[in-house]
């Protein structure tokens, strides 16, 4: 997703902070994403001085997005803006199907939040909306098993359990980080012409639609087109991880958080 973003506002700097000591978060309980958010969100304001921050994980979009923001952003005695990637996907989705049938495919804590369907129902009430929930996928990323045996069986298994449910289903929303390195595979294994959907270039759309339209705050923000990386984990881990994902070498640095 950062890639996306860069790609679209390239004058804007970014900082990223991946919570690698305590993800996934996709099994956590409610209370602990919101926790584990919380203290993230807390250290890019503070720590980074980061004005606006984006959660790029579903989960705690789903989890814990709407409790910061209705309830801790307003104590603070600056003003700071915290959104997910829940809402300009679900404000885009529909565009892309046909059959007016879709599938999401996320984290266990996405799907039991129920977060696109209620968004989904807000701007396309007309859709047909079915989720499967993959516990086994971000696992394969993680440890880059993606060349097994073993990852294509899981793969298979997921979409016939979601294609079981709504046969109709023309597009599927990889509503997950990792998914997208996931995409030669489920080319392969999806039925043929599904659309597969990652989020990053819809997120990135929809932000720099929202940059515009709040153009006295986007001014506030740093415009030097700076990156900076930060982990919870092990930095030389992350930076190995990272350039699978992000598709370069990274600097990254180990902050302690909670």
């Amino acid at each position: 997703m950062l890639r996306s973003l860069l790609d679209r506002l390239p004058q804007f700097d970014f900082v990223y902070l991946g919570d690698n000591a305590r993800a996934p978060y996709g099994n956590r309980s409610f209370e602990t994403v919101y926790e584990y958010t919380l203290q993230c969100v807390n250290w890019l304001f503070d720590q980074a001085d980061c004005d606006l921050v984006i959660l790029a994980c579903n989960t705690a979009s789903a989890k814990a997005l709407r409790q910061i923001q209705q309830c801790d952003l307003p104590l603070r005695s600056t003003p700071k803006r915290l959104l997910g990637v829940i809402r300009p996907t679900t404000e885009q989705l529909g565009a892309y199907t046909s059959s007016g049938h879709v599938g999401i495919l996320g984290t266990q804590g996405t799907v039991d939040s129920q977060s696109y369907p209620i968004e989904l129902a807000k701007f396309f009430p007309e859709l047909f909306v079915s989720q499967e929930a993959c516990p086994l996928w971000v696992p394969l990323v993680e440890e880059g098993r993606l060349q097994e045996p073993e990852a294509h069986a899981v793969i298979q298994e997921r979409l016939d359990a979601l294609m079981a449910k709504d046969d109709q289903i023309d597009t599927l929303l990889l509503a997950c980080t990792h998914y997208p390195l996931l995409l030669p595979l489920l080319e392969k294994h999806a039925a043929p012409g599904m659309r597969l959907l990652s989020q990053g270039d819809l997120v990135a759309e929809r932000l720099e639609d929202y940059l515009k339209r709040h153009s006295a705050f986007a001014s506030q923000l740093d415009q030097r087109s700076q990156l900076s990386f930060y982990t919870t984990g092990d930095a030389q881990q992350f930076r190995s991880r990272a350039q699978v994902f992000f598709g370069q070498e990274v600097l990254a640095e180990t902050v302690h958080i909670g």
